[in-house]
């Protein structure tokens, strides 16, 4: 079975700035996207950010102009750079891999970002 494994999280202040990583342990079939959701203590998972398989971007409002995804359909990664970071960002991020309206999407396992004031 595929994992995403992802890594980057961490404590940051306002302002600072993170990375987050996100790598398939092996070639994802049926492969349309990939992408980044957070959840927040008390709230529903919300897409961040996501990148088609032909490198087309979409952004959540709250975050565009600040946070820039990349990724490489290839290898099957998905990277997150995440700039002039608030504490309204603070929450778990999932890394997604999209496999279209036929099967379940995949999950990482989610790495805590915490953004202090």
């Amino acid at each position: 079975q595929v994992q995403l494994v992802e890594s980057g999280g961490g404590l940051v202040q306002a302002g600072g700035s993170l990375r987050l990583s996100c790598a398939a342990s092996r070639i994802i079939s049926n492969l349309n996207g990939m992408g980044w959701y957070r959840q927040a203590p008390g709230k529903q998972r919300e897409l961040v950010a996501s990148i088609s398989r032909g490198g087309i971007t979409n952004y959540a409002d709250s975050v565009r102009g600040r946070f820039t995804i990349s990724g490489d359909s290839a290898k099957n990664t998905v990277n997150l750079q995440m700039n002039s970071l608030k504490p309204e960002d603070t929450a778990v991020y999932y890394c997604n891999a999209d496999r279209g309206p036929y099967m379940n999407p995949i999950w990482g396992q989610g790495t805590q970002v915490t953004v202090s004031s």
